[in-house]
């Protein structure tokens, strides 16, 4: 018989023991599995290192794709508000681009010889009712629109050193330059009403003068309590300021 090389003794308590003798072949057998047992776990503690990098950067390619969906969904949002904004500038553009040359926007020009006036059968000559510029201008703020409900008028930004034209017949009542109004006319029209251009850059016409509606009388600036060009437009009945959208329409 062969010698056996290793001898495991079992003394179970309260009975006989036990004697367990292991060859040399199984004792090899137990050496090359437990080898390759070793091997295999050295080479799966060598291995997670690198798949546990691994799998870390696919967790940071993960993040960065997540990360550049939301900068191209952020992009197509930006490029969204450009056209829109865009499309606000356009609508903003046609509003200050002239009309054509339609009979609201005839304009009378004092001749240096002194203002001539046709004659006309217009019965309504002497109401103020004529968009009071030759440009469309946008409404910035209208009647009582102002600090504390107290705004007399309208206010049309428009581009500086456009014609400002009279809204109806009438005199010219006061041509002056006040603190809060810059440079202004003032006309007085038939049947009570009156109206005021104010923060103009300069005047052309004088004080009891008769002007034609749709003469220039000033031209357009930001003089006065006046933050950008425009033209403050009052219409005044018996000293009262009333809308002046309910007799003017904006072209």
């Amino acid at each position: 018989m062969k010698k056996s090389i290793l001898r495991i003794i079992v003394v179970p308590e309260g009975s006989e023991s036990r004697t367990y003798e292991i060859g040399r072949g199984p004792l090899q057998a137990l050496k090359v599995l437990g080898f390759t047992v070793f091997v295999v776990v050295i080479f799966l503690v060598a291995t997670w290192g690198h798949m546990a990098a691994r799998v870390a950067h696919f967790v940071e390619l993960e993040a960065e794709v997540a990360t550049l969906r939301d900068d191209q969904s952020r992009f197509f949002d930006l490029l969204q508000q450009v056209d829109n904004l865009e499309e606000q500038y356009d609508r903003l553009r046609s509003l200050f681009a002239p009309r054509g040359s339609d009979s609201s926007s005839e304009v009378w020009l004092p001749s240096a010889a002194g203002p001539s006036y046709p004659q006309t059968k217009d019965q309504n000559a002497g109401v103020p009712d004529v968009w009071p510029l030759t440009e469309r201008g946008f409404i910035t703020q209208g009647l009582l629109d102002g600090d504390g409900g107290a705004h007399p008028g309208l206010d049309i930004a428009v581009p500086a050193g456009s014609y400002i034209r009279a809204a109806g017949t009438g005199y010219v009542t006061d041509v002056g330059d006040d603190a809060t109004y810059g440079l202004y006319v003032r006309i007085k029209h038939k049947d009570g009403y009156e109206t005021l251009y104010a923060h103009a850059s300069g005047t052309s016409v004088s004080v009891g003068e008769l002007v034609r509606k749709r003469e220039v009388i000033a031209f357009s600036g930001s003089t006065g309590r006046s933050t950008a060009p425009h033209l403050h437009f009052e219409v005044l009945l018996n000293g009262v300021a009333v809308d002046p959208l309910e007799l003017v329409q904006h072209p």
